[in-house]
Parts: structure tokens; sequence; C-alpha cells
């Protein structure tokens, strides 16, 4: 038993559209379908949207993630090539991270200036 595209939606953060745009670039695994032809996802389905939402909100380019994606679908024996991806996106993330960090304190030294100014 699964439950409907809209209830995916809800449960994802994803919208419907954005759920079938999915399925149709490769993203996830042509989903089941209900004797009434509506797609039905299940827990494992959920699982694999929290993790692609976490790629995304992370920065990985779709490109990156369909061949994560593929890889996937091929089995354990792409296990090092798929490890390679997310080590490569990590760093990413960590220098996208370092330099927010270095932004973030230039904002703090300015509002201080301003704080300080207001003050005196």
């Amino acid at each position: 038993m699964g439950i409907t595209i809209q209830e995916a939606s809800r449960t994802s953060g994803l919208s419907a559209h954005t759920l079938r745009y999915y399925e149709r670039i490769g993203l996830i695994h042509p989903v089941d379908r209900s004797v009434s032809g509506h797609r039905v996802y299940t827990g494992p389905d959920l699982d694999w949207l929290v993790f692609l939402t976490r790629l995304r909100s992370t920065g990985m380019p779709i490109a990156d993630m369909c061949r994560y994606a593929e890889l996937r679908r091929q089995g354990p024996e792409t296990s090092a090539e798929r490890r390679r991806i997310l080590a490569a996106h990590r760093e990413r993330v960590r220098e996208r991270i370092a330099r927010l960090t270095e932004d973030l304190g230039v904002l703090d030294m300015k509002i201080e200036m301003y704080d300080t100014r207001e003050h005196t």
C-alpha cells in the first residue's frame, strides 16, 4: 500500500509537477500505478525523495543527481562511483559553507559598526 502523488507532495515538500518531472528525467524510477492509473508512492520512494531534496538543497546539479540515480539503479557494484560523486559534492558544500561563514562575518562586523554609531 502506498500514498498518492498529492500525499507524496505534502510529505516530501516537492510539488506534484516536480515529482512527475523527477520521474520523467529518471531521478526516480517509474512509480507504480494503482488500478485506476494513479501514481502510488511507497516508503522507500519517499526516503529517496528526501535524499534527493537534500542533494538539491545543498546545490547538487540535476545532471549529477541523475548520474547518481542511474548508478544507484545499476546496483552495488557502482558504490565506489556513487561515493566519489557524494564526496566531491561534500567538498563543494564545505567550500560554500566557508564562503558563507566569511560573508556572515562581514555582515556581523557591519551591523556592529552601525550599532556602535547608534549608541554613541
